[in-house]
């Protein structure tokens, strides 16, 4: 078996930051499956594109290469907006769910397994991950967070905007017909809204090693 750890949540819930770590941690692939849809977004801003537009987004989605992961305004405010607006049409989520499963049943490198985090890992694209984490924090913690995050970048931010922003996206994201944002059946909850980022992340890490010895064990 091998060994997927599926990480979901809503934005700035700090599910990214965690992923990254127990990828290191248990020496596994790591997958922003966020950036994918970023990319995606960040070429139709690009292109002066609608990412309203379902045939222009689905496109954009087909040609997506590697190279467009490393762009280096995937992370803006509004490249983020427009992610969120595209991963709600279902010709784009199509375009990007094989790309997604493949690097999950085929890590690269070599290596055992891959961590995946994202809005529908446990859900929709490793409905059979062995280990489900459903990441969480309070709207005004995680725009706090981004507005820190944005505010490091040089970028301007400011809060009230940032905290709407972020209510306006879980809304879209909870009600969209496609891979809404929820939690898998059975998915374990963690909730960072009063934890730091070592406390949060030695949490994540027991539920990965209680999960993996469950799975073993079966």
């Amino acid at each position: 078996m091998i060994p997927v750890i599926a990480l979901d949540g809503p934005a700035a819930s700090g599910k990214g930051t965690l992923a990254r770590r127990l990828a290191e941690a248990f020496d596994l692939a790591y997958l922003d499956t966020g950036s994918l849809y970023r990319a995606v977004g960040a070429r139709l801003l690009a292109e002066g594109a609608d990412p309203q537009d379902g045939e222009v987004a689905a496109g954009a989605a087909e040609a997506l290469s590697p190279s467009d992961l490393q762009r280096p305004d995937l992370r803006s405010q509004a490249v983020g907006a427009a992610a969120s607006v595209v991963a709600a049409q279902p010709r784009v989520r199509q375009a990007l769910l094989d790309f997604q499963r493949n690097f999950a049943a085929q890590p690269p490198d070599g290596l055992a397994g891959a961590v995946l985090d994202g809005r529908d890992i446990g859900t929709v694209v490793c409905p059979d991950a062995p280990v489900k984490i459903y990441v969480v924090a309070s709207p005004e913690v995680r725009a706090e967070r981004r507005h820190r995050e944005l505010i490091a970048r040089g970028e301007s931010s400011i809060y009230p905007q940032v905290l709407a922003e972020i209510r306006e996206r879980d809304a879209r994201d909870s009600a969209r017909s496609t891979a809404p944002l929820k939690p898998a059946d059975d998915a374990v909850l963690l909730d960072t809204s009063e934890l730091d980022i070592e406390a949060a992340f030695e949490a994540a890490k027991r539920i990965v090693v209680e999960k993996l010895a469950a799975a073993k064990a079966e």
